[in-house]
Parts: C-alpha cells; sequence; structure tokens
C-alpha cells in the first residue's frame, strides 16, 4: 500500500507508545522519533531521542526491546505481521508452533484399531451366515432324502420298497408260486 503521511505518522506514534510502555516514562512523544532515508519501498531506518535532551539518542537495546514487547500491537496497526513487516537486528516474535489437542499417535492407533475390530466383526458374521446356510442346504438335503430313500445294492442305485403299498416283481411272479414261503 501507499506509505504516505499518515502511515508516517502512525509509525511514530507506535513507536512512541512502545518506548512509553517499556520505560514506563510518558517523556516520549511522537516528535522525539526521527525517521531517515525513506524509500519508495517503505525501507527506512529511525532513532528515538530522549525527550529531556532532544539531543541525544536513546540507546538501540532500549528501542530493540520496546519493539519486541509490543510488535503484535505495531503489526496490528499497520494490519502486517512478523514475514511482512521486518525490522533489522531485532529477531521476529514467532508464535510457538501449533499442537494439536489430540497427539497423531493417538488418532493413527484409533483408526488401525477400529479397522482391525471392522474386520473381526465382518470374519464373525460372515462365518455365522455359512453356518446358517450350511445347515440350512444340510436340513434340505435330509429332506430330500427322507422323500426318496435309494439304496446301493453293490454299487448300484436302488429305489427302496415302499413296504405299506406292496411291491411285486415281475421276474419272480411265476417262482413264489412254486416255492412254499418261509
Amino acid at each position: 500500500y501507499a506509505w504516505d503521511d499518515n502511515e508516517e505518522y502512525l509509525f511514530k506514534a507506535m513507536v512512541a507508545f512502545a518506548m512509553r510502555r517499556y520505560s514506563s516514562k510518558s517523556t516520549t512523544q511522537i516528535s522525539n522519533v526521527l525517521l531517515c532515508n525513506v524509500t519508495d519501498r517503505v525501507s527506512f531506518w529511525f532513532v528515538v531521542t530522549d525527550s529531556s535532551k532532544n539531543v541525544t539518542t536513546v540507546p538501540g537495546s532500549e528501542v530493540e526491546a520496546a519493539i519486541r514487547m509490543n510488535r503484535n500491537r505495531i503489526n496490528n496497526a499497520f494490519l502486517l505481521s512478523d514475514k511482512t513487516l521486518q525490522f533489522l537486528k531485532i529477531t521476529s516474535t514467532l508464535s510457538p508452533p501449533v499442537e494439536p489437542s489430540t497427539p497423531v499417535w493417538l488418532i493413527v492407533f484409533g483408526v488401525v484399531l477400529c479397522l482391525i475390530v471392522a474386520g473381526i466383526v465382518f470374519l464373525i458374521v460372515s462365518g455365522i451366515q455359512k453356518h446358517k446356510k450350511k445347515n440350512k442346504d444340510s436340513t434340505e438335503r435330509e429332506n430330500l432324502e427322507e422323500k426318496v430313500e435309494v439304496t446301493l445294492e453293490n454299487g448300484i442305485p436302488c429305489e427302496a420298497l415302499d413296504l405299506k403299498a406292496g411291491h411285486i416283481n415281475g421276474v419272480f411272479a411265476a417262482d413264489d408260486e412254486r416255492f412254499t414261503s418261509l
């Protein structure tokens, strides 16, 4: 954005504010902050003078400490961040890294445990279904076997005799009369 006299005044006011908060003296005024070598790219250096002796400058370590203490307020005044508003020789105040409320290993463990439990449940349910299907098939076979009894004699399937209705084999019908019954 454009750097004009109003922006310059705001910066001087914020530095004066930082100096007043840091030293707990109300003697630092906006006129005590001097900007030098201002460029179009908003690059400059500044000096803070002592208001009681308008000629001497405040030591750089005090100015650095005051800006470091109030860096967030200065950034917010210009709607900037530590990446966009850079003070040379003053380290940026990076916020601590964000830690999730739940550790990552616990999330991974929970997902793996859920997959294992789902697999076990699937195996149990499919086993029960197969068992029921097998029982149903065997019951149907038994019912069929009860209806049609097939006997094997010498490896040849033969139909069972219906004893109630009787069954007469025509081949031996004439022979039965010749022999006496037992």
